[in-house]
């Protein structure tokens, strides 16, 4: 049970910490200490509605087409695996940075209207959390809740981590090392599950 869980929860912050638009927004507004509460708080309550959306549909249509968690396992296991590949090369290009980018904000109005455009506009974020996360979950049968819960646990800590810890990340994230250190992680997570799915 826990390592389902556990499993759930290092796949899904695998998956966001990836480096984009909306973390860099998330990292500029817990620097500039602006609605950071907020602006985690949407970004995290999203992740966690498209994770549960994700392991529904996918389960209903599984009742419908009894071979879809096995066309799921081996979609899953691919994506993971070529996710994994993504970032071992970011780690040898060492070009990764987090530097936040934008116009400043000065109402929680506009914080949060940015937020949720680049949260639910990103097309990116149905392929991780409903597709990729819900199909993954299905090989878990009637745990596929706890993987679900594990993966909404990794977004609001990686979030809330991020917003609230932006000022002790910045030093750390300049540093190129820092990146590929990370990039390695994330690729060695994912190659993992991607293999114990295929097992």
């Amino acid at each position: 049970m826990f390592s389902t869980l556990l499993q759930g929860f290092l796949l899904g912050l695998s998956l966001i910490v990836a480096i984009g638009a909306q973390n860099a927004f998330v990292l500029k507004q817990g620097l500039k200490g602006q609605h950071v509460f907020w602006v985690c708080f949407i970004c995290a309550l999203s992740d966690a509605l498209l994770i549960t959306l994700g392991i529904f549909a996918l389960s209903s249509i599984e009742k419908i087409i009894p071979q879809f968690a096995v066309l799921a396992r081996y979609f899953g296991a691919t994506f993971l695996f070529f996710y994994g590949l993504k970032s071992f090369l970011s780690a040898y290009k060492q070009r990764n940075s987090l530097e936040p980018q934008g116009d400043k904000i000065t109402s929680l109005s506009s914080a949060v209207l940015i937020c949720v455009a680049l949260t639910w506009l990103n097309p990116h974020v149905y392929l991780d959390t409903v597709v990729l996360l819900g199909s993954i979950a299905l090989q878990y049968g009637e745990q596929a809740y706890l993987f679900g819960l594990g993966a909404i646990f990794g977004s609001f800590f990686f979030f809330f981590s991020l917003g609230y810890g932006a000022s002790l990340l910045r030093p750390l994230f300049a540093k190129p090392i820092t990146w590929v250190v990370l990039e390695v992680v994330i690729g060695l997570v994912m190659w993992s599950i991607a293999v114990s799915l295929l097992m």
